[in-house]
């Protein structure tokens, strides 16, 4: 952790330039009693403080989940996190997009408990036409234990891209000039649970789930999303939506680009476009055609 404790002063110093120049569009927080429905896990999902935060539990019987109630396609969310602390071996908290069907498309943000001491791993993927496989990992440069945090999925014609408190760690870029499909034509809706996933989470399976622990909590606020909202297939964004919102055409600058790669770099700790065991007849075709021109909007 003393090698996490330098990088994290390393980043910090590095941000400093980043954060000067880099803006977001700021939304107020929503209201967890209008956006959000408890979906499973019966008492085990609680909406409190006047629907400024959430929280969901984890026992032996079962997790828990909530989702949106507005559907969406393209936008920037923000969710703040708080994760399971102490022994979270096994635990799963997600936080994600998702649309329906059998060829659907999905967001990831999974979060991947441990002993006590050992650093979360941050687990994102990308989905299109129900096609996954794109796992890329991350060791996080805090406690996400201690305090709350910001995660955010920027999805827009251009590209995903992963941010933590306001910092890209992951782009995945539109190349359907190539043949790779993106998710761009179905609505999805935004989901959170925390469930046990002991048979994989832990260093393979090989941690279980500490049951003796539990209840196992994990804690939700500050939902945004400067979104486009599908309602009775109408989207609430018009023709012109790239002037009328930042997010739509936003691109990664040469600053956050350097954090972008800065993060990756020491941070990252599993890419699935560098596992050639995995693929023996070659890389998925995205992670081979870095230079290639993104779609135009």
């Amino acid at each position: 952790m003393d090698t996490l404790s330098s990088l994290s002063n390393a980043l910090g110093m590095l941000l400093t330039t980043f954060l000067m120049v880099e803006t977001f569009m700021v939304a107020s927080a929503g209201n967890f009693n209008k956006d959000v429905d408890i979906t499973w896990g019966d008492s085990r999902g609680k909406i409190l403080n006047n629907g400024q935060l959430l929280t969901l539990s984890l026992d032996k019987a079962s997790g828990s989940g909530f989702q949106s109630r507005n559907e969406y396609l393209y936008g920037k969310f923000d969710m703040q996190l708080k994760l399971v602390s102490g022994n979270s071996a096994g635990t799963v908290t997600a936080y994600y997009l998702k649309s329906q069907g059998s060829s659907w498309d999905e967001i990831d943000f999974e979060f991947l408990g441990n002993l006590s001491g050992d650093p979360y791993v941050v687990h994102t993927n990308v989905y299109t036409k129900g096609k996954g496989g794109r796992e890329q990992q991350f060791y996080l440069w805090f406690d996400p234990t201690a305090d709350f945090h910001t995660y955010s999925i920027l999805w827009n014609p251009r590209h995903v891209i992963f941010y933590v408190d306001g910092r890209p760690i992951r782009e995945f870029k539109n190349l359907e000039s190539v043949g790779i499909p993106y998710p761009k034509n179905q609505p999805m809706r935004m989901y959170c649970s925390l469930w046990n996933a002991d048979d994989w989470a832990t260093r393979g399976g090989l941690v279980k789930t500490d049951w003796s622990q539990a209840p196992f909590t994990a804690s939700f606020r500050n939902f945004t999303a400067n979104a486009c909202v599908l309602s009775n297939g109408v989207s609430s964004c018009s023709s012109n939506a790239s002037s009328n919102n930042a997010w739509f055409s936003q691109e990664l600058d040469s600053s956050s680009q350097k954090v972008l790669k800065w993060v990756q770099k020491n941070y990252m700790v599993y890419n699935y476009c560098k596992d050639a065991k995995r693929f023996p007849e070659g890389l998925p075709v995205e992670c081979t055609v870095r230079n290639r021109k993104q779609i135009k909007i």
